[in-house]
């Protein structure tokens, strides 16, 4: 059975593919083992995918942080937003709040503040500096009501009850996956996502060498990575080895969301992106 919509986000996050997930989820085999999101960020895909089993994992703690509390403890994450949400709405000044609780998660990176920045900052796009620092202004929107975290909360909690989040590097949860399991990779992009924490340091080549080992083993791969920007003007060029993807799909991911965030108020009729789903099988 195909995968329906489901709209409702946890995060907002650089790159989220929630929107398209059901699209990526259609070319999943009705069946496997384990679903493997090694590159987890809002974990867009996995909400709509929904698996009985599966490991979202990420290199960044703050973030796997976010997501174990939604499994182990779901009301002390709602207490997490809340608290921050009612400090915000109180302040006479709203953007210098916000600048506290970012100042607040900069001195010691934790996932109680990151998860109200990731709702309440500029277009929510978390971004970060070489050094790890957090440097996205305050948000022009109200973030939602802690009411309505509390039910997206408890959707989500539902929705990845057969998850295990842990914090690891790609490699290793790649290498867990064997025959019958399925891998959803969404990498940083090599063209537009360097404000990516860790995306300095990420490198196309190293991860297309786990997908060959883990096709080698059985395991079916899918990886999302750059396709067409500026509407269909400009095609990415990547390393691409030739057989190691059997099929190519093309989803068209509409205005970028990057260049909304630095082309505020424009049409942005020129920065339709259209990504690549490559398949090993």
């Amino acid at each position: 059975m195909k995968p329906a919509p489901f709209k409702v986000q946890l995060l907002k996050w650089i790159g989220n593919k929630q929107r398209f997930g059901h699209e990526i989820g259609s070319y999943f085999p009705a069946d496997y083992g384990v679903y493997y999101e090694p590159f987890l960020g809002s974990g867009g895909v996995l909400g709509v995918v929904a698996p009985s089993r599966a490991v979202g994992s990420d290199a960044f703690g703050p973030l796997i942080g976010i997501w174990q509390c939604l499994r182990d403890d779901p009301a002390l994450l709602v207490d997490w937003y809340q608290e921050r949400w009612e400090r915000f709405q109180a302040a006479e000044d709203r953007i210098a709040e916000y600048e506290a609780i970012k100042a607040s998660y900069n001195r010691s990176p934790n996932a109680a503040d990151l998860l109200f920045l990731s709702r309440s900052c500029y277009g929510g796009v978390v971004r970060f500096r070489r050094d790890g620092y957090m440097s996205t202004p305050c948000g022009v929107h109200n973030p939602v009501s802690p009411m309505s975290f509390k039910a997206r909360a408890a959707e989500w909690a539902q929705r990845t009850a057969g998850t295990r989040f842990v914090r690891m590097d790609y490699r290793e949860a790649i290498a867990l996956a064997g025959a019958g399991d399925i891998v959803y990779c969404d990498p940083p992009y090599s063209d537009t996502q360097a404000i990516l924490y860790g995306a300095q340091r990420f490198l196309l080549v190293d991860l297309l060498d786990c997908i060959a080992s883990a096709k080698k083993r059985g395991a079916r791969v899918a990886l999302s990575i750059d396709g067409t920007k500026k509407s269909g003007l400009k095609r990415v060029t990547l390393p691409i080895p030739n057989g190691l993807f059997e099929r190519e799909a093309s989803v068209n991911c509409g205005v970028s969301h990057l260049r909304r965030f630095q082309r505020g108020g424009e049409t942005l009729e020129d920065e339709i992106v259209s990504d690549r789903l490559l398949l090993t099988w």
